[in-house]
């Protein structure tokens, strides 16, 4: 069965395949013993290779070990993941009012835990959850595992167009009504309009949390995400972000005002039944939070931002879309399976690493390239690629009419 299964992928141009990395996390990626100029990681500063945070690693292991070796509510809990969190809570207490944070292994498991513990804050059937449609995959998951745990109404909304969701919020009678967006959407670039998501949440009840997974560390004067450059303030947020994309290490968080984390903490299943990460990981990340929030993390912001600049101004296609992202997520959108495959294929041979995306991570008639940009890319990287990006495009729609 799964042999037939992953041939009618293949023939619908959907199998992926797994690319194995000789070289650490850079611009420069060393794959089947060649060297390509990667535009597809989401290390954003570039921190992932930095020498500080390797030698922070290196230090956290000599004084932690290498292992957690229980779950957190165990023995699993150590100061190095209690500061941590108070440094994270620290980040997010001017939006969120007595902020307190709570550390996971990965993004994916605080989107479970957040969704389906703060669905059970209200008697089973009587929450509604409110999604957007393009939101990341583990909010998806998290969403509907709620709804099978306490038949929860569920509701998808378009982040761009807030009347529908408006009005279905004028009709819900629910005592529990949680609004879930991401901050930054990973496919397209574009970011939420989380004050007027706020407006709406603190006009109907509602509790509103945001996926900032490919805001924090980039957006904001300090690199504290999407509630910095939004400048939210309000208990009703619960906010999860990333450590293992522009913080360049591993894990996730979610901060709100401390209520709402004691509660993820005695009814998150994730949270609970999970071993701890590493204390070595968290001690490398208040370093990694210190570069952020200092003078090399907001000239890394500026040259990232200067590359977005180039990209904007110079890059244009005759036949593809480009769309526009303020982010360091700028997608191009080809269409077919076919033509992102092809267009992918050619920039490999180019000596450019840029994945074809393909459903299910996007709308059918969607598929695309997702270039990345990295603080450590440089101004001629990205001019370069602009150049074999006009070279390829003109093949790939030659190609194509024949």
């Amino acid at each position: 069965m799964a042999e037939h299964q992953i041939e009618n992928l293949d023939a619908q141009l959907l199998k992926r395949k797994l690319r194995v990395t000789e070289s650490p996390c850079d611009v420069t990626a060393y794959v089947g013993q060649r060297e390509l100029k990667a535009f597809c990681s989401n290390d954003y500063l570039g921190l992932a290779n930095h020498p500080d945070l390797i030698n922070a690693l290196t230090e956290g292991a000599m004084r932690y070990g290498v292992g957690s070796g229980a779950s957190h509510l165990i023995s699993g809990h150590s100061i190095a993941h209690e500061l941590l969190e108070k440094k994270l809570a620290e980040c997010e207490r001017k939006h969120i009012p007595n902020a307190r944070a709570l550390f996971f292994s990965t993004g994916y498991l605080a989107n479970v835990n957040a969704i389906t513990g703060l669905a059970r804050l209200a008697e089973s059937s009587d929450v509604s959850i409110y999604s957007a449609k393009l939101n990341h995959a583990s909010i998806i998951d998290g969403v509907r595992l709620a709804s099978a745990q306490t038949k929860a109404t569920v509701t998808l909304f378009d982040h761009q167009n807030l009347h529908s969701l408006l009005e279905s919020l004028k009709q819900d009678t629910h005592s529990l009504k949680l609004i879930v967006v991401d901050g930054v959407f990973s496919m397209d670039g574009d970011l939420a309009p989380v004050k007027q998501l706020l407006e709406l949440a603190e006009q109907y009840d509602a509790l509103l949390m945001v996926d900032d997974a490919h805001g924090f560390g980039v957006l904001g004067e300090q690199g504290h995400g999407i509630l910095e450059k939004c400048d939210v303030h309000s208990e009703r947020i619960i906010y999860m972000g990333t450590l293992g994309k522009a913080a360049g290490v591993s894990g996730a968080f979610l901060c709100a005002s401390t209520p709402f984390i004691e509660w993820l903490i005695q009814k998150g299943r994730p949270y609970i039944y999970s071993t701890a990460t590493p204390p070595a990981i968290a001690h490398t990340l208040l370093h990694s939070i210190e570069l952020i929030e200092g003078d090399e993390g907001k000239r890394r912001r500026q040259q990232l931002n200067q590359l977005i600049q180039i990209w904007q101004t110079e890059m244009s296609f005759s036949k593809w879309l480009k769309v526009e992202s303020p982010t360091a997520i700028q997608p191009v959108i080809l269409g077919s399976n076919a033509n992102a495959l092809a267009a992918a294929k050619l920039l490999d041979e180019a000596g450019y690493w840029i994945p074809a995306i393909r459903p299910p991570t996007v709308p059918v008639g969607s598929s695309r390239l997702r270039i990345t940009f990295s603080a450590n890319h440089s101004e001629n990287d990205v001019r370069e690629l602009i150049k074999t990006l006009k070279r390829i495009e003109q093949t790939v729609e030659r190609e194509h009419q024949a």
